[in-house]
């Protein structure tokens, strides 16, 4: 038999939610005939599906031990370094910079550096993350960024700061800013670009159109012109829908694509191997209620010194 207390990470979740999390590999129908034979109880109770777990209650378990989460793969992310580069912190969130050539989330199954897993071993250094007293809950990015775009990334610390980030994300609330250095100069200082997107997942890349087409979704991406720097021109870019590759198919479209971003037609550049291009702020613009994250709006955090801002202050000077 196994038993969880519930923590305030832990709670407010149904119960079949919770035991997911907690036995991944437990089929659904298997896992609804133990809650309805009593092999998982709620304070020794019978409990149901959907019944909402509270804060220090405990579930006992009495299924069998293959089920469970090994104990020794939740903690492989101490396999990985502890080290990031720390642009914000407070009690619920985490926003970082994350270079170029990182990944946000590993993409193979062993052990493999990436974002995700830093950000877990930083906060277990720190004594604000362990495994074992958190359960189900798992602090984590509440967006990403390709894996050769650099810039900033923020994290919720608990299960509260966690799904409003993902909420004001989805609703557009927190508004992403990007810097971007495109072949050219656009004739246009500013403008509002719509088209039509797909992806071609074989070639992995972005297809853009300007009508509607079977099975595209319209996107939307704004820039406007910060700088010309010689024959280039530095842009500010805000997305409102998030689509992968959204930026650098946009502007190549425009004619102007990314510099180094040879995926995309651009020239090979020697200062940017991959696309010159980073995510470098983030815009509280709160319409609605954030809960425990209530004290942002308003507010922004700003990178100030990623690769790209280097090149611009180099070739500026």
């Amino acid at each position: 038999m196994r038993e969880f207390k519930i923590n305030e990470n832990d709670a407010n979740q149904r119960v079949d939610r919770f035991m997911h999390k907690m036995c991944p590999s437990l089929p659904n129908s298997l896992l609804y005939k133990y809650i309805r034979n009593k092999k998982i109880k709620v304070n020794k109770k019978r409990c149901t599906n959907s019944q909402r777990l509270q804060c220090d209650d405990t579930i006992q378990c009495y299924i069998k031990e293959e089920f469970f989460i090994d104990a020794r793969k939740s903690y492989e992310f101490l396999s990985v370094s502890p080290s990031l580069q720390v642009v914000y912190e407070d009690e619920y969130i985490l926003a970082v910079y994350k270079p170029i050539n990182m990944l946000v989330q590993k993409d193979r199954n062993e052990i493999q550096d990436n974002l995700n897993d830093r950000l877990l071993h930083y906060l277990y250094n720190k004594k604000l993350y362990d495994p074992k007293e958190n359960q189900s809950f798992v602090p984590a990015f509440a967006h990403r960024l390709d894996r050769n775009t650099e810039g900033l990334l923020i994290a919720g610390k608990t299960a509260e700061s966690l799904r409003i980030l993902n909420e004001k994300l989805r609703t557009h609330e927190i508004a992403k800013y990007y810097l971007a250095m495109v072949e050219g100069i656009p004739i246009r200082r500013e403008a509002d670009l719509y088209f039509y997107y797909k992806k071609a997942e074989d070639q992995n890349r972005a297809e853009l159109f300007d009508h509607p087409s079977e099975n595209a979704k319209q996107i939307h991406t704004r820039y406007r012109t910060l700088e010309i720097i010689g024959a280039n021109a530095l842009l500010e870019v805000q997305l409102f829908t998030g689509k992968g590759h959204q930026i650098r198919a946009s502007l190549a479209k425009l004619q102007h694509p990314l510099l180094g971003d040879r995926k995309y037609g651009a020239a090979p550049f020697a200062a940017f191997p991959h696309q010159a291009l980073c995510a470098y702020k983030l815009r509280f613009a709160f319409e609605a209620d954030a809960g425990c994250l209530n004290y942002l709006k308003d507010q922004e955090i700003v990178l100030s010194n990623s690769r790209l801002q280097r090149f611009v202050k180099e070739h500026r000077e």
